[in-house]
């Protein structure tokens, strides 16, 4: 029988699929002030905290991709995604008040039984993007 290896710590990255990568860049850059690790005509790596938010364009991911160290299977996705970004109670009318400011508009918020607090909206590829304080998972 072998060991049972130990618990996932938490997510590394996760990628969406933008149209435009300027325009995705700098809805990202200007709204977050996420820091772009690498970037070229095919992707953008932002810092987000310890994690990574991966931006392919559209089709640019559905080849194998070589790189030094071996090849990145293909993980190109058809449609919108969804994230969550973990954010303080404290923040939340200073976040409504920015996305307001920029003409983004919320779709949706949601008081949790747990105390915590989403507030919904999309990025301009019309992925579901979440502001989420502690509160929303029995983990966060």
């Amino acid at each position: 029988m072998s060991a049972k290896p130990a618990a996932i710590h938490g997510i590394v990255e996760t990628c969406i699929n933008v149209a435009d990568m300027a325009r995705a860049r700098g809805f990202y850059e200007s709204l977050f002030g996420f820091e772009a690790m690498v970037h070229d005509d095919r992707f953008c790596a932002f810092r987000v905290g310890a994690q990574v938010l991966l931006v392919f364009m559209e089709g640019a991911s559905d080849r194998p991709a070589p790189v030094a160290g071996g090849v990145i299977p293909p993980h190109d996705t058809i449609g919108a995604g969804h994230f969550a970004f973990a954010v303080s109670k404290d923040e939340l009318n200073a976040w409504r008040e920015l996305l307001a400011e920029r003409g983004i508009g919320v779709e949706s918020e949601v008081q949790w039984e747990r105390g915590g607090h989403s507030i919904y909206f999309r990025d301009p590829d019309n992925n579901l993007l979440e502001l989420a304080s502690p509160g929303v998972w029995a983990n966060y």
